[in-house]
């Protein structure tokens, strides 16, 4: 259920603490790729919906539109919404913004709504800095709001002079006005005609730290414009008074300027190598410098061997280099001519150890851009003085670099097979044989015997047996001895969870041993982490896992099931099985309904994976409404359920009864999302709008109707009753509104049929209403 600011004060925040560090924690187990829930792809008919509700006369309605609106990539929404309509809506959202009687944290949305909308709300940038500078507003707030204008883009070019006067307010707080000028850096090269206004902010040295910083930041992006200014930048880099987080921001920015921040370099080694600088923030530098060093030309490459003089420099905290180093690893073809030097750090054995492996790291993200030093990396290997964890890392090294590491396979065999060699070490080769994948094959008899042999330390089983499982066919032939390990409880359960995972890799093959997989998942004094391997390798046999949902649900539902674990097999396993997962929505119901599984997390990310139906989940929508009527479930729960509903299909007149009935509900906690949720899923047809000026608590209701409103009013009322048979309290509202239209109107004789369709319905459920329209037909008669 997304919920308004107004809720969020309380509710909000915290959830959104357990969801991160959920995210932080699911996101740290081995067999979870780092992605994030997809937003919802904005639809024409999302829009309309949205906009109904904005003329919604509950102020809590439109705050859960503007919310829905903010859900969307502001770009994808920019392409569905057309004018006037963005117009209409940011006008409405600048409304808002500019009452200062609204809450602050619904003021605060409406600036995101209006950046999201793009050139219809970039007009309006003077009520958000205007916002931005309220001082009854609360600072948190207005820094939220104004980490929204980053995403202004070009948009945002015409107001930079307004954004310029906003940052030398001194009576702003900094950090508001350093995320306005984030915003600026965003602007690129378009903002260069400002920069002598920027650099005169730059070289204020009374102003803010912060928001010089900011500036400087700014100028780093404006290419040669900013250049001009690189010496008064240099004078924050090397102000030691200043913070420490400014003077970064200063000597990123130096490095962004290409040739005209070469002669700095040294002053930012200085920064490096200063020990009252915070870890953070030299780490963070020492990457920028040496990304940008290609950039620099010859003069900036001849400053290579410096930038690993600090790297090396045990007075410089580990942290930083270790990070630094590792970043170096990740920078592809780019980072090719740092190779020898990190290859250096990594043979180094004076330097931190915690160094050196982020140098593996790096190594081996490099993959086959390092081939060339693969003898190198074997000499580490092969060096029998080296520390043993130093030489495993370079088995792994040798393991990502193709055929150049391949050329070593035979004696990562040998160091495999030999008990007087380290066991970290084995364990490492037994790794790379596995990453070499085809290369590695023609060994898969020699691994396959450490994997049965019990006598073998049980690491080093298990990273053999994970290597069998990437060798493709030569390693599908132990398919029977791998599926032994997993159905032999006397096994020790490391082992059989690397097996597990092993038949998952080796794909479709593992398919005829399906069972034995099931017994490992169904074994409950295994621990739960280790029987989710089976589900993972269930899932990674594609369709074939397919009848075994059903009891992959079965154990989530188990009591002892780690919530991170749940909480991705129903995200991600779902995800894999696409729309083949539409026919499991009952185990998905019953997953929501069972009030033992933590509400924060499984719950959250089950109604996320009924999002991810799409269209094969249109024949279930039935089986939704029906859910949603059950009231021993959470009504925000049922709330996210139904907004997962814009991913499938927009809903019929006979649907959406089923939604505006759950406002209905006793002790409703929040009928307004309902009444959204109406709008929403409606795509806010007339029928709609025309339902919730009468039905639903609405804010008041007509007092005066002409004739033909009031009889399109009620003809669209029997439609409904017809719908309605099943939802009394929908139905008792619906027979009260009925005799209030039928008083309203001056009726005529050919109406007569209508009004007595309605009086035998109401008289048929015993309602007291229908007297109103039996005395209305009485008096046409005369």
């Amino acid at each position: 259920m997304l919920k308004t600011f107004n809720q969020t004060k309380t509710f909000y925040p915290f959830f959104l603490f357990l969801f991160t560090l959920f995210l932080t924690l699911w996101l740290a187990l081995p067999w979870v790729s780092a992605q994030e829930p997809p937003k919802p792809k904005p639809q024409p008919w999302h829009i309309d919906g949205i906009i109904a509700a904005l003329d919604d006369g509950h102020d809590k309605v439109k705050d859960y539109a503007f919310w829905q609106l903010i859900r969307y990539e502001p770009q994808e929404l920019q392409a569905v919404i057309e004018k006037p309509e963005d117009e209409d809506i940011a006008e409405k959202a600048a409304n808002i913004l500019q009452n200062k009687t609204v809450d602050s944290h619904i003021r605060r949305l409406m600036v995101y709504a209006l950046v999201n909308l793009g050139e219809a709300g970039v007009n309006y940038i003077p009520d958000m800095l205007n916002f931005l500078q309220d001082e009854t507003v609360d600072l948190w707030v207005r820094r939220s709001a104004a980490d929204a204008l980053v995403n202004l883009g070009e948009a945002g070019v015409n107001y930079i002079p307004d954004m310029l006067n906003f940052l030398q307010d001194e009576t702003v707080d900094g950090l508001v006005r350093g995320s306005v000028a984030d915003a600026l850096v965003r602007l690129g090269e378009a903002g260069a005609i400002y920069a002598p206004e920027i650099a005169n902010i730059v070289q204020d040295e009374t102003a803010d730290g912060w928001v010089r910083g900011s500036a400087a930041d700014v100028l780093g992006n404006l290419g040669e414009a900013g250049a001009i200014y690189a010496p008064e930048i240099a004078n924050i880099l090397k102000d030691e008074t200043a913070d420490s987080g400014v003077r970064s921001r200063a000597a990123n920015a130096l490095v962004r300027l290409g040739e005209a921040g070469v002669v700095y370099i040294p002053d930012i080694l200085n920064f490096l190598q200063d020990e009252t600088v915070d870890s953070l923030d030299l780490s963070s530098t020492t990457y920028a410098l040496a990304y940008a060093l290609r950039n620099m030309g010859e003069a900036g490459l001849a400053y290579i061997p410096e930038i690993f003089k600090v790297l090396k420099d045990e007075t410089v905290d580990s942290r930083v280099r270790s990070g630094a180093v590792e970043k170096l690893g990740k920078l592809g073809e780019t980072g090719a001519v740092y190779i020898p030097e990190i290859l250096n750090i990594f043979k180094d054995e004076t330097v931190d150890l915690r160094v050196r492996e982020s140098a593996a790291d790096a190594l081996r993200n490099m993959g086959k851009i390092g081939a060339a030093y693969a003898p190198d990396i074997f000499n580490i290997l092969t060096d029998e003085t080296a520390d043993a964890k130093v030489r495993g890392l370079a088995a792994e090294v040798l393991g990502k670099q193709g055929k150049a590491g391949a050329a070593y396979a035979p004696e990562l065999v040998n160091i495999l097979q030999d008990e007087t060699i380290d066991s970290q070490l084995r364990e490492s080769s037994a790794y790379a044989l596995g990453e070499l994948g085809k290369s590695g094959a023609a060994y898969a008899p020699e691994i396959a015997q450490i994997v049965q042999d019990e006598t073998v330390n049980l690491w080093i089983r298990s990273s053999a047996v994970k290597a069998l499982g990437k060798l493709g066919k030569a390693g599908a032939v132990y398919i029977p001895e791998i599926l032994n390990i997993i159905q032999d409880k006397t096994v020790d359960s490391h082992i059989r969870k690397s097996a597990a995972q092993a038949l998952g890799n080796l794909g479709i093959v593992s398919a005829p041993y399906i069972p034995g997989i099931l017994n490992l998942l169904q074994d409950d004094t295994v621990s739960s982490d280790y029987r989710g391997s089976a589900v993972v390798a269930l899932i990674k046999l594609g369709k074939t896992s397919i009848p075994y949902i059903p009891k992959i649900f079965n154990f989530l539902q188990e009591d002892t099931v780690d919530p991170r674990l749940s909480g991705f097999l129903v995200s991600e396993v779902l995800d894999k099985l696409g729309e083949d997962s539409a026919q499991y929505i009952p185990e998905i119901f019953n997953f929501l309904k069972n009030e033992t599984i933590d509400y924060d997390v499984r719950r959250f990310l089950a109604v996320e994976a009924l999002g991810k139906l799409g269209k094969a989940g249109a024949q279930y929508i039935p089986e939704i409404l029906s859910f949603l009527q059950d009231e021993t479930v959470d009504s925000y729960i049922r709330n996210w359920v139904a907004l997962a509903l814009i991913n499938i299909r927009k809903l019929e007149l006979t649907e959406i009864v089923f939604i505006l009935n759950n406002v209905y509900e006793a002790n409703q906690p929040d009928f307004e999302q309902w009444r959204f949720a109406t709008y929403l899923l409606s795509g806010g047809t007339d029928e709609v709008k025309t339902l919730l000026k009468w039905l639903g608590y609405p804010q008041s209701t007509p007092t005066a109707l002409n004739y033909e409103e009031g009889k399109k009013t009620l003809e669209l009322f029997l439609q409904v009753w017809e719908n309605a048979q099943d939802l009394p309290r929908l139905q008792k509202d619906l027979a009260e509104k009925i005799a209030v239209v039928t008083s309203l109107v001056s009726w005529k004789p050919q109406d007569i049929d209508l009004l007595r369709r309605h009086y035998n319905n109401l008289k048929a459920g015993n309602f007291s209403q229908a007297d109103t329209l039996e005395s209305v037909i009485l008096n046409l008669k005369k």
